[in-house]
């Protein structure tokens, strides 16, 4: 299956939203290993401040998208008492966020061809590494990040307990 990857737009956000919800309806009636909430997250906003930051980009399939992540510079306050491969103001490190399969494409290669992308858009931007955290319990993630490469570094408490979120494993891959 091919996918087009590209920086997301604001005519992009209704299509966004309607992902996250169809996503969050999905893992409701399923397995819900990431432990997302419809209304909670992802949620609209995340797409329109993705958008807004330009650091959205999202995975189209024959004109509609399947797939989104957002690659910021903004790390989770956990991360600052972690040991990482190396110590940075996060200046030259992109963290993964809100990283979405449409529940249609799971299992098609989405969600590596948006690791793949990232690992290359890092290595254009000339970042030196690429950071995420991902629930414990979600182990078709995790074995998606370390197939990429990612390097388990740490389990935190990102403060999400009172959903059932206790602890987070943080990953990095150097570039």
């Amino acid at each position: 299956m091919n996918f087009i990857i590209e920086i997301g737009n604001t005519n992009d956000i209704d299509e966004l939203e309607k992902l996250y919800n169809d996503l969050n309806d999905h893992l409701k009636e399923k397995v819900n290993y990431p432990g997302w909430r419809k209304g909670i997250y992802p949620v609209r906003q995340n797409a329109i401040d993705g958008v807004k930051h330009d650091n959205l980009y999202v995975a189209k399939h024959n004109g509609k998208i399947v797939g989104s992540i957002i690659l910021s510079n903004e790390p989770e306050t956990a991360y600052y008492n972690t040991k990482w491969g190396f110590e940075s103001d996060y200046t030259d490190v992109f963290v993964v966020h809100t990283f979405v399969v449409h529940p249609e494409f799971l299992k098609c290669g989405v969600g590596k061809a948006l690791m793949d992308f990232s690992i290359e858009y890092s290595i254009k931007s000339h970042v030196k590494s690429i950071r995420l955290d991902v629930y414990e319990k979600n182990i078709p993630a995790i074995r998606l990040y370390e197939k990429c490469g990612f390097k388990y570094i740490d389990t935190v408490d990102l403060g999400l307990g009172n959903y059932g979120l206790n602890w987070f494993k943080l990953y990095e891959k150097l570039i």
